[in-house]
Order: structure tokens, then C-alpha cells, then sequence
């Protein structure tokens, strides 16, 4: 069980990692928790242009070229070889970003100053939870999705059933830009081509948005094509809103994921889901 400084209101979390027994981790958790929520309605209301970079032990790998997990080309973040992608560009563009979000843990705090060489701005934890506990959905009824095509696709047929849309308390999100779900860091010439147009007909003053490595290269781009926007990765907080999370992901253990009765599936990467956790099939 986790110290209760390290509770957010509305969710509970599965994750087993040491850290959240120890008081000295994070000890500001709830003060910051506050001031995050206060400097994402500010930022929304004064329409500033901001890209929030969410940090991981998989971001630490991909910008190591190290071929472990998502990282290991043919899995899920490349088709290529290091040595056949820009990853000097990626390396660049990770460091482009207006704010930081990383995990708490304390190994992932190392990583993240290894590669990125700045202070985290907020815990990662944080947008787990808002999303878990639909504070984003709940506050902002201007929001817009960035994700893997097949699960953008999930969701807007999940938004055209009203007992999804009162779990969420919206009506529905202003905008789907569609992301390769795998192998989008081959190339970002391609995928600059695939966003951008996307992005420049948009109308959502805050993203959600969880992309995986490619990231790294092209996240610090998208307040340029898409001016007077928040753009907030909450990486697996996607899966939550497709309906498709492991609930001992950070903050995800009491949410119910929607599921739609007739669907394809076959086509979703999961992140470690299958079937854990409270379940509502439409």
C-alpha cells in the first residue's frame, strides 16, 4: 500500500514500486499535484503554445539506441535500425520541449538527467491521475486526442454512447489526430507529413496526447503548427480513455474500462492489457 502523500483524489494505484512507501521520494507530491493543476487551467486560459514532454524508462532506452523493449527495432517505436534513422534528431528534439514530466522512481529521475540534463518539472504521476480521476475531462471542454490511429478510432465510436460520455463527464473531444500506431520514429519527414496538416486544422485548445518514442523527435513541433495550444503527454493515459488499460499502471486502478460489444480488437496494441481490472461492455 502507498503513503497517503502519494494519493491523488479518485484513483487508486497498483503500482508496487518502493518509492511510494517512502516519504522522502517526493515529499511536495500534494503541493505540486495543486500547482500543476493551477498551471494547466492557466496556461489553457491564457491560450499559450506548450508542449509537456512525459518521460520514461523506454524514452531512456530509444535515445540510448539500446534495443530492449518498445525500444528494440521491429517491436513497436521503429521497423528500422538505429543506424538507419536521425536519431541525432530525436536526441535534439527531446531536449526542445517547454516542460518535463518523469515517474517519481528514483531510477527514472537519473535517467531523465542523463539524457535530458534539466530539472523534471512535475511528476508523471500527475497526469496518470488526472486522467484516471477525469479531472482533465472534467475541467476542459475543449480537448483534443493525439494517439494511435486504431485507438483514436476506438474512442470516437466509445464518445457516440452517452453512458461512456457521462464516465467521462464531456460530450465529446474537439479533435482526433490520428498517430502511427507502430514504427512512427522510422522516418519524421513521413510523419511530420502525416501531423502537421492535421494539426493545422485543429481546434482544441489542450491535447491529451500518448505517441510513444517518436516523441523525442517531433513533440516540440506541434505548438508551432498549432499555435494557442497545451500539448500534455500522458502517455498510457491514452489507453485509459480507449478503454484498454492495465490497471497496475500508475493511478489506473479503479478506473472501468468501456468496452464495445462486436468490436474489432485484433488491430489495438495493447500496453500490457488483457482483460485486468472493472470492465462496462457497451
Amino acid at each position: 500500500m502507498y503513503l497517503d502523500l502519494y494519493k491523488i483524489k479518485n484513483t487508486i494505484n497498483l503500482d508496487q514500486h518502493n518509492c511510494f512507501n517512502n516519504p522522502n521520494t517526493f515529499p511536495q507530491f500534494q503541493e505540486g499535484l495543486e500547482q500543476f493543476k493551477f498551471h494547466i487551467k492557466q496556461l489553457v486560459h491564457d491560450s499559450e503554445s506548450v508542449t509537456f514532454y512525459k518521460f520514461g524508462d523506454g524514452d531512456y532506452r530509444f535515445l540510448n539506441a539500446s534495443e530492449v523493449g518498445s525500444a528494440k527495432p521491429g517491436n513497436r517505436a521503429l521497423s528500422l535500425s538505429y543506424d538507419q534513422i536521425d536519431l541525432k534528431a530525436h536526441r535534439d528534439g527531446s531536449k526542445k520541449c517547454d516542460f518535463y514530466t518523469c515517474e517519481i522512481y528514483p531510477e527514472n529521475i537519473q535517467m531523465f538527467s542523463e539524457v535530458i540534463g534539466r530539472d523534471v518539472d512535475y511528476p508523471a504521476e500527475y497526469g496518470y491521475g488526472l486522467v484516471g480521476n477525469r479531472w482533465f475531462t472534467k475541467t476542459f471542454d475543449d480537448i483534443g486526442l493525439i494517439g494511435a490511429k486504431e485507438k483514436m478510432l476506438l474512442v470516437e465510436e466509445l464518445m457516440t454512447h452517452s453512458q461512456y460520455q457521462d464516465y467521462l463527464k464531456l460530450n465529446k473531444f474537439n479533435d482526433y489526430i490520428y498517430f502511427p500506431q507502430k514504427f512512427a520514429a522510422d522516418n519524421l519527414n513521413d510523419l511530420e507529413n502525416v501531423i502537421r496538416p492535421q494539426l493545422e486544422k485543429s481546434t482544441s485548445k489542450i491535447f491529451l496526447l500518448g505517441i510513444g518514442h517518436a516523441k523525442s523527435g517531433i513533440l516540440h513541433k506541434f505548438s508551432e503548427w498549432k499555435p494557442n495550444s497545451v500539448f500534455l503527454d500522458v502517455g498510457a493515459g491514452i489507453d485509459m480513455i480507449a478503454g484498454c488499460i492495465n490497471v497496475k499502471r500508475p493511478y489506473a486502478g479503479d478506473w472501468t474500462n468501456y468496452r464495445l460489444s462486436g468490436y474489432d480488437y485484433s488491430n489495438i496494441d495493447y500496453l500490457k492489457y488483457a482483460g485486468e481490472g472493472k470492465k462496462i461492455i457497451l
